[in-house]
């Protein structure tokens, strides 16, 4: 054990230390922004080259990324340092004794190139940290001392040590063999960790980067190219573990995930804002972090609806409704008509058209894709009748008109503006949020596309004309571009094929108007422009380049195709949603974050294998987090009470501290109590939840995910009573507070178990 005056040394050496490599990385910096200001001069705005502008923004916005990777790991730049037995020696880049290295870590890694790139600071994520994270007096792996940084800014203002190899370590060992919390749980009994629990909560979710354990960091670094699960009680660090984790494959296979981009899904905006500081503490920006309900650009939810709805809405039924919603646009006509055509009269009929429709549904395409389909097999419909009217023999032979004449007639017809109206009466181009729209609009088109559904149905997916999108719809949304084939690329080609005709007329002009009457007859070697470029090259020249990074291009893209995709609170996902997010990772690499003993969403996951199986069958991998570190033992013994009631089969997580605060129980205005906690602790958060938000009070579907200090819960029975998934509500109400937690209401009714 260090005295007073050896701490004071150590902090002092360690500053050293710190100081030098601050240095450097103020020297990064510096050079990245003169390299950034060279990049920003290099290409002339009067007169630029495609090229050279592509590989400015490319550069640009690289530099730009490294700047701020670089000034915000210096937020706690350095945490650790262990002392580790290496066999290699030629390994060891900083010996302190004979085949023992120093190493210390960090958020990013640090070298000194003038050294032989001696390695200075190792980044977290790397194989060489960690055994920081791994090693016990039980399970040291070669770590003979470990010792926590703390800093505060640029300053260090302590140290703590832990001997984990040696006859020190051994007498450790044995004492956390006979008692210890900590050792009976296999979490190391560090103090950074009880300082990070004790820590008061600050609105932000704070990084575990320092003090992440065994069984986190088995999930954090796994190697799982598929569906991963990571399931956990409340408190069980699933969150932390899950944005460590894409930290972590983002330093492991950086190029492939910077083409395709991370996506991190959460349950809410208030969520995503909670968590949104961590992967910048890691040194990562630029990963999409989005709800579920936003998912779909331009559909953004501000209304909301009835668990009804909300249930009705996430079914898995929708897939049928929405297929005969967009159906339904595929029409026949009422009645027989004429319409005339190159002066001809031309019978449509319901005939006419349903031949047409079924030679283009035959294709399996989607909607607007099979439109050419549906075009062509109508034109045909058409060329028939034609050339049975203008071709017919008088004297009753063979059909006057041959191949050619045919295939002429056809194109002609298809390209007629009748033609081109009739395709877009029975076959129009669709919009899914248009489509969806004249859906829940109208009871009508309800009724015709649901018939076989209850009137209870029916009327929960009907809405006023002209409500807002509720956070169901996008799912809805995102399966009718999938019935039509919809995507972003129709956009950026119309704007293409503009610039390309623009093109051809601009050569064409200059083509004309080339000399012809030159003095000399003979062939003379004028140069002109539509000698050396066609075009296609000149277009290109007019389309600006797209200098988004790839998290802005992938929101945009309806079709975007994601490395990796987070979900976080993913028992509350419907299976229209899990349908859309699948959408997104065709190659099935994610980590899935949920416990169903929490599931609040009535159209959410009760099983993971049934959920699931549709999309990967059984094959994914789970993890199961058992230890809880925020909610202290006090709180979790009423709400395991809870967790009996509604899932008796449920093991509940063990809580790794006591806060030696009992549960109290009030008849007290909520908000006057949580005002009274914010005196006596102002430095901690307080938070009021009931079932429905109200001024100063939090409602159930706000507060998923999050964490306070002090919890006033109000009305148990009201929460339960509120929601099919009451029980599972309250649960998570109850854990999340990490200190104290009062309720105002009669729990025991809701004890009675459930019949």
């Amino acid at each position: 054990m260090l005295n007073k005056d050896q701490i004071a040394a150590e902090i002092a050496r360690e500053q050293s230390y710190v100081d030098g490599l601050f240095s450097r990385l103020d020297r990064e910096v510096s050079q990245a922004q003169e390299r950034l200001a060279q990049v920003q001069l290099r290409v002339d705005p009067s007169n630029p080259d495609a090229e050279a502008l592509v590989d400015r923004e490319t550069e640009y916005h690289g530099l730009h990324d490294r700047i701020d990777r670089l000034n915000i790991a210096q937020l706690g730049l350095v945490f650790g340092r262990i002392d580790v037995t290496v066999d290699n020696p030629s390994l060891i880049d900083n010996p302190v004794a004979e085949n023992v290295d120093r190493r210390y870590i960090g958020r990013m890694g640090l070298d000194d190139r003038e050294d032989d790139y001696r390695t200075l600071l190792v980044d977290w994520r790397a194989p060489m940290a960690r055994p920081f994270y791994l090693a016990t007096t039980a399970q040291p792996e070669g770590v003979l001392v470990r010792r926590h940084i703390r800093t505060k800014g640029r300053t260090v203002v302590g140290v703590d040590d832990e001997v984990l190899s040696g006859e020190l370590a051994a007498d450790e060992l044995r004492e956390e063999s006979t008692g210890g919390h900590e050792a009976r749980l296999g979490v190391a009994s560090e103090s950074a960790l009880h300082r990070a629990l004790h820590k008061a909560r600050t609105g932000r979710m704070a990084s575990i980067v320092e003090t992440i354990q065994r069984e986190q960091d088995e999930i954090i670094r796994d190697e799982t190219r598929g569906v991963m699960v990571v399931e956990g009680g409340p408190g069980t660090g699933k969150t932390a573990v899950a944005l460590h984790r894409v930290a972590y494959l983002l330093y492991t296979w950086r190029e492939q995930l910077a083409r395709t981009g991370v996506l991190i899904i959460g349950p809410n905006r208030t969520f995503l804002d909670y968590i949104s500081r961590v992967l910048p503490e890691l040194g990562e920006t630029g990963v999409v972090l989005t709800t579920v309900g936003e998912m779909f650009p331009g559909v953004v939810p501000a209304h909301s609806e009835s668990l009804l709805a909300r249930e009705i809405k996430g079914s898995v039924e929708m897939v049928t409704i929405l297929d005969r919603a967009v159906k339904s646009y595929q029409s026949l006509p009422d009645s027989p008509r004429v319409v005339t055509i190159e002066g001809i009269e031309l019978l449509i009929d319901a005939a006419t058209i349903k031949a047409a429709r079924t030679r283009a549904r035959r294709a399996r395409r989607p909607h607007n894709v099979a439109q050419p389909l549906f075009a062509e097999a109508l034109a045909e419909q058409l060329t028939i009748q034609m050339v049975e009217k203008i071709g017919a023999d008088p004297l009753g032979g063979k059909n006057l008109l041959g191949l050619g004449d045919r295939a002429q007639l056809h194109d002609d017809i298809q390209e007629d503006p009748v033609t081109h109206a009739l395709v877009q009466e029975f076959w129009p181009l669709l919009h899914p949020a248009q489509v969806l729209a004249e859906l829940v609009e109208s009871p009508e088109r309800i009724a015709e596309v649901a018939f076989d559904y209850d009137e209870e149905t029916q009327s929960a997916l009907a809405r006023e004309c002209g409500t807002a999108w509720t956070a169901s719809d996008a799912a809805l949304v995102d399966e009718i571009a999938h019935l039509i084939g919809v995507d972003e690329q129709e956009d950026s080609l119309s704007a293409w094929s503009a610039e390309f005709s623009a093109a051809e007329e601009t050569l064409e002009g200059l083509s004309s108007s080339a000399s012809s009457d030159l003095d000399d007859e003979l062939d003379a070697e004028v140069l002109s422009a539509f000698d050396v470029i066609d075009a296609s090259e000149l277009a290109q020249r007019q389309v600006v380049s797209d200098s988004r990074s790839t998290a802005q291009r992938a929101l945009a893209d309806v079709q975007w195709a994601y490395g990796h995709v987070i979900i976080d609170e993913a028992q509350e996902l419907s299976p229209m949603e899990w349908r859309m997010v699948m959408r997104r990772v065709p190659n099935r690499w994610m980590t899935i974050v949920g416990d169903t003993s929490q599931t609040s969403s009535p159209a959410g996951v009760d099983s993971w294998a049934d959920t699931l199986a549709p999309f990967v069958s059984q094959r994914f991998k789970k993890h199961q987090l058992t230890i809880n570190y925020r909610t202290p033992e006090e709180i979790m013994a009423v709400a395991n009470d809870v967790l009996a009631v509604f899932a008796p089969d449920v093991v509940p997580s063990v809580s790794l501290r006591r806060s030696h605060h009992p549960v109290e129980f009030s008849s007290e205005d909520p908000l006057v109590l949580a005002q009274r906690l914010r005196e006596q602790d102002p430095q901690r958060l307080t938070a009021v939840i009931a079932a429905e938000s109200a001024p100063g009070v939090l409602g159930v579907e706000e507060i998923k995910g999050l964490e306070f200090d002090h919890v006033v819960v109000v009305d148990p029975v009201r929460i339960v009573e509120a929601s099919p998934q009451g029980y599972q509500d309250l649960f998570v109400v109850l854990t999340r507070a990490t200190q104290t937690l009062t309720i105002v209401g009669d729990l025991e009714q809701v004890l009675v178990p459930q019949k």
